[in-house]
Order: structure tokens, then C-alpha cells, then sequence
């Protein structure tokens, strides 16, 4: 075989194997921390969602965390993406949360809020909250809504890379 040739077999060799180690590396995900004392909001939520909010974004893994101490502490381990907060969640509920969250994690994921009147919006607006839905919980909007910050957290992320 002469030098060009064993160059090219080379090049083909190394070009097949880095495509296998890209189609064998899992894929990655968006990760999304769903608030609420509420399972079956938690539920609602995470099966709303499905598996994939838009067709341009990865596919998504909901944490679900049902306590302000869950929320904090998966919140300082870091890998979230965005955060969606019940605001009708006791004793201590999502816009209280949010706010504090703002103010307290650097690099804060962006947080949407589930508010239970649309009046509550300006609330929202005080907890610093990246985007709002209403109850009920619509199957149309909240993916909307999810995609369009997690499109905002993923472009800020490649920028700094």
C-alpha cells in the first residue's frame, strides 16, 4: 500500500471510530426541577412535559422535589436547567422560593412559575420568575413556555463555554 493510501485508511479508521464514540455517548439532556408539596401537580407537570418540549431541544429529565430543603440543596449541586415552582405550594410556596432562589444561587436556572389567577402575574414580576403559566395546567402552553427559557439558559451556557 503506498503512503497516501495508508494515510487515507488512517483518516477513515479515525473518522469511523470518532463516529462511533458519538453514536454510542448518550445523548444530552435538559434537566428540569419541578416544586410543588403537591404530587399530583408534580405529575401533571412531568407528563405534560413528556419526554421532549420542543423538537430543537434535547430531551428532558424532570428531578421532582416536594420541600423548600430539596429544592435548595438540588439547586446547590448544580446540572439544572430550568425550574418550574408551584406558587400555590405550602407552607413554603414557589414565588417566595423564587425570589429567594434569585438572590441566593449564582448562575440561577431560569424559573418558570404555576400561578392560580392570572391576576397573580404581577406577583410573579416581584419574585424576579422567567416566565408564568395559570392554572390550570395546559398542555399547549407550558411546553411553550418551558422551551422558550430553556432555549434562553442553553444559548447563555454556549456563550460561555
Amino acid at each position: 500500500m503506498s503512503d497516501d493510501a495508508a494515510d487515507v485508511a488512517e483518516i477513515t479508521e479515525a473518522l469511523g471510530a470518532s463516529h462511533a464514540a458519538e453514536a454510542s455517548a448518550p445523548a444530552p439532556k435538559a434537566t428540569i426541577l419541578v416544586y410543588s408539596d403537591d404530587r399530583s401537580v408534580r405529575d401533571q407537570v412531568r407528563l405534560t412535559l413528556g419526554r421532549r418540549v420542543a423538537s430543537d431541544l434535547p430531551e428532558i429529565e424532570v428531578v421532582e422535589c416536594a420541600t423548600h430543603h430539596a429544592v435548595t440543596k438540588t439547586l446547590d449541586a448544580g446540572g439544572i436547567d430550568a425550574v418550574i415552582m408551584d406558587g400555590e405550594a405550602t407552607p413554603a410556596g414557589g414565588m417566595g422560593m423564587c425570589r429567594q432562589v434569585k438572590d441566593e444561587i449564582a448562575n440561577c436556572p431560569p424559573v418558570l412559575l404555576l400561578v392560580a389567577r392570572v391576576a397573580d402575574a404581577w406577583l410573579a414580576t416581584w419574585s424576579r420568575a422567567d416566565a408564568v403559566v395559570a392554572y390550570p395546567i395546559d398542555p399547549i402552553r407550558l411546553p411553550e413556555a418551558v422551551a422558550g427559557i430553556l432555549r434562553t439558559r442553553l444559548a447563555s451556557e454556549a456563550t460561555v463555554r
